[in-house]
């Protein structure tokens, strides 16, 4: 006999997962339904929930989800409202792109969800900006019509039957698809969709009711605006202040992609909404995940930890130019700055005239300029793939940015940094004693100083002046307000140019540089230093 402990344990059990039941259970008969194949697009579907709830719908919303869900997601979904069903998915018949399309047949079973009368059918990268919930007011099958004279799977309105469904199941095998996905094989079932009425949200209930109901329907472009149509006129087809959904439909890139954001001026509309998330699970508000927070957090020690490094190898060197520092005044040393400047300026050839050196010292080869501009663009195309390939996709904007330029900078600073350290280092060991030069004012010592001098400063030159070019060239279209695309990306490409030339013309000089730089060093004692560039 159970203990009447044991009993209230189990009745406050039962009541608990009644009430998670009942929270997840069907409350009206219409509903908000999307599809979620991985954790990929969690993110898209959370937004489109907020964007729903937004609009003061209190109408159902059904996400449904296979396999390859995580119980985490489906956890977080459930806590944001949606209710979620599993399903398993429906193998595609086609082999036009088996690997893009691999699971999209399965969106036709909204049209087996039976236990609503009407359902509302959103992309998991839609977004809702106004109320649509007129839609429920459309016949048994609306969609909008995009490329012309073929209907977009993106949204739809379905009244769900089991008679279409399993009509449906015995023609995707024979009727053909043009995109090898649902949408082809939707626009040959519904063949003369483009034919359908346009579908008129205010038109007087009586008149509705009058009219048998029709089978297709046609959305407005209100319903289902392209983003795609927005970059390459600048605005959008329908009057901005009637717009219901944005569809954002270009290809690979999504509005939770962080870099988009610094592409497409629409995605702020997502991005404002993605913040207003809450922490339905600890972690989670402003569209956060834990996962990618840990990983963030490591991406930015870690450069840091770097320059620790490069600080501790250099510590006799910082110490000295600490304690000058601090035995001198702000005046003084902003005096020693604007000196030390005057006097690299002054000496041009440290910056201009590297043929100069190459006169005097015939010995540099002929292929270190060629050979340097070679690997100074590699060093940058490798630091550029390394950071888009390790910052989370799906990171806040400004924080993707910052990594970005972080982990690029980074990188190409230790890549070609160490590949002039090599020069250098090439340069001192292979150099024979020379006991006369053509110039006759030679000094060992102040040549020697004056080497350094020039190197230094230089590297500060070049590597200032290609940092500057290097954010200078995305930020382009935000200094001036461009939101065309084709301008952004003109504007950066023009940058881009730019700051290629200047990268060619200074890893040609650097090099140079530093090949000397290991000339005059060759029987010189020197403190080893954390940085590549000294």
């Amino acid at each position: 006999m159970k203990s009447p402990g044991g009993v209230v344990a189990g009745l406050v059990l039962v009541c608990l997962w009644a009430g998670a039941v009942e929270s997840r259970s069907r409350t009206s008969e219409q509903a908000y339904v999307t599809l979620l194949y991985g954790d990929e697009f969690l993110l898209g579907v959370r937004v489109l929930g907020k964007s729903i709830r937004d609009t003061g719908s209190t109408k159902d919303m059904v996400a449904l989800v296979s396999d390859g869900v995580s119980d985490y997601a489906k956890k977080l979904l459930e806590a944001d409202g949606w209710i979620v069903e599993m399903i398993s998915l429906l193998a595609n018949p086609n082999q036009i792109h088996p690997t893009r399309f691999w699971g999209v047949y399965t969106k036709l079973k909204i049209f087996n969800m039976t236990d609503y009368k009407k359902v509302v059918y959103l992309d998991a990268d839609t977004i809702v900006v106004k109320s649509i919930e007129d839609l429920f007011k459309c016949g048994k099958f609306c969609a909008n019509l995009k490329h012309s004279e073929r209907l977009n799977s993106g949204v739809m309105v379905v009244e769900p039957s089991a008679t279409v469904f399993n009509d449906m199941m015995s023609k995707v095998t024979t009727l053909p698809s043009y995109t090898g996905g649902d949408q082809g094989f939707l626009n040959s079932y519904y063949a003369g969709f483009a034919n359908a009425h346009l579908f008129e949200p205010n038109l007087p209930e009586e008149v509705r009711k009058s009219r048998p109901v029709p089978e297709m329907e046609r959305l407005s472009t209100l319903y289902n605006a392209d983003v795609g149509l927005y970059m390459l006129a600048n605005k959008w087809m329908v009057n901005e202040d009637e717009l219901r959904v944005i569809h954002y439909t270009l290809g690979p890139l999504k509005p939770w992609d962080w870099w988009t954001s610094w592409l497409l001026k629409p995605v702020d509309v997502w991005q404002n909404v993605r913040e207003q998330l809450q922490e339905s699970l600890p972690g989670t508000g402003g569209g956060r995940n834990p996962n990618d927070a840990i990983i963030v957090n490591f991406l930015f020690l870690v450069p840091f930890i770097a320059i620790i490094g490069c600080y501790y190898r250099s510590l006799p060197q910082a110490r000295h130019f600490f304690a000058s520092m601090s035995r001198s005044s702000l005046y003084d040393q902003a005096r020693h700055l604007y000196f030390k400047f005057r006097s690299g300026s002054a000496s041009s050839s440290a910056v201009n005239s590297d043929q100069q050196f190459l006169s005097v010292n015939p010995k540099v080869p002929n292929y270190l300029g060629g050979a340097s501009i070679f690997a100074c663009f590699v060093a940058a195309l490798t630091s550029l793939g390394v950071a888009l390939a390790i910052v989370p996709r799906q990171v806040m904007p400004w924080t993707g940015l910052l990594l970005m330029y972080e982990w690029t900078f980074g990188l190409f600073f230790i890549l070609f940094g160490g590949y002039l350290h090599l020069v250098y280092r090439w340069a001192k060991s292979t150099a024979t004693r020379i006991s006369n030069l053509d110039s006759p004012d030679y000094d060992s010592e102040k040549g020697h100083q004056r080497a350094g001098s020039s190197c230094d400063v230089a590297a500060w030159y070049y590597g200032l002046g290609m940092a500057l070019l290097a954010v200078a060239a995305p930020s382009l279209p935000f200094v001036f307000g461009i939101t065309a695309l084709f301008l952004r990306l003109g504007l950066m490409v023009a940058g881009g140019i730019i700051l290629a030339s200047f990268m060619t013309y200074a890893s040609e000089h650097l090099a140079v540089r530093f090949f000397l730089k290991g000339l005059e060093d060759r029987d010189a004692t020197r403190a080893k230093n954390g940085c590549f560039f000294c």
